[in-house]
């Protein structure tokens, strides 16, 4: 672990990253890649200690109300949360002054904030966005090697539901020749149905790989799937997109499910939902 001091913490679309680095061990991951310049090892990890402060400045000084987002490139409720509380810390600011929250997780450490996620819901609206890649448990230890099972995430989501508040899953990513199949995808959208979710996004039945994350994930694949790495260089060589063969029949399932279950499930209309503020009004 290192401690850094941020000169900002808000990025133009309002986003914000408490920590660099993971120790999540997601074999895909692509905030990895080079060209992000996050730690190296991935794993030393960088705390921003004073996001809180920068995150209060800012909010003091915008005019308008509006959604704030985190989780996109370095999780928020990595294990060092637990300790530190800068996620925390950050929530409370965004409630007291009656911002928005789009938050994205793979941990049910998120279970630790739910008094700050209802208020923020309630005074204005919170969004908790968890990213659900396998149903198959055992593969899941495998490609997320430390982090909560797919199974306790489904369970976070459906808490999240009993309180109101709405959630968006990330089906991503889609591993050629691992998890792309109808099986894997009917299995996490009859979890996602069941727990009321508002919207799923997927850029694409496959994953992206760059320096640095390549690198990784093929270390990864000869460790855990002997031969697949030369089947990967064979079929994909080293482009920057890795599409399933499968993909034309799943997305025809993923599509079908969620039209019949009224799930948001393009990433133009999922992101729409999560950018729209909205304030809750008194009655008094």
């Amino acid at each position: 672990m290192r401690v850094i001091e941020s000169k900002t913490i808000l990025s133009s679309y309002n986003g914000m990253n408490l920590y660099r680095g993971c120790t999540h061990g997601c074999i895909y991951c692509d905030a990895r890649s080079k060209c992000y310049h996050t730690p190296v090892p991935f794993e030393d990890i960088e705390v921003k200690l004073n996001a809180p402060k920068l995150l209060d400045d800012a909010l003091c000084r915008k005019r308008k109300k509006c959604m704030i987002g985190t989780g996109s490139m370095s999780d928020p409720y990595i294990p060092l949360e637990k300790d530190l509380g800068i996620t925390r810390k950050c929530l409370e600011i965004i409630e007291r002054h009656g911002f928005g929250l789009a938050i994205q997780t793979k941990s049910d450490l998120i279970l630790r904030d739910m008094d700050l996620l209802c208020s923020i819901n309630k005074k204005a609206k919170c969004v908790v966005q968890i990213t659900l890649t396998t149903f198959d448990e055992h593969l899941c230890k495998i490609i997320e090697p430390c982090v909560c099972s797919t199974q306790r995430r489904v369970e976070v989501l459906a808490e999240m539901q009993a309180l109101g508040i709405p959630t968006v899953v990330w089906l991503s990513p889609i591993l050629p020749f691992i998890n792309d199949t109808i099986e894997n995808l009917r299995g996490i959208l009859n979890s996602c149905a069941e727990c009321g979710v508002k919207g799923i996004i997927a850029f694409g039945m496959g994953l992206t790989l760059r320096e640095g994350s390549r690198e990784y994930f093929y270390d990864s694949l000869d460790k855990a799937f002997p031969g697949l790495k030369e089947r990967y260089i064979k079929t994909f060589g080293s482009a920057y997109e890795i599409p399933s063969p499968n993909t034309a029949q799943l997305y025809a399932y993923f599509n079908k499910f969620c039209s019949e279950h009224h799930i948001l499930h393009t990433p133009e209309s999922c992101f729409s939902y999560m950018r729209e503020f909205s304030q809750q009004l008194s009655l008094f």
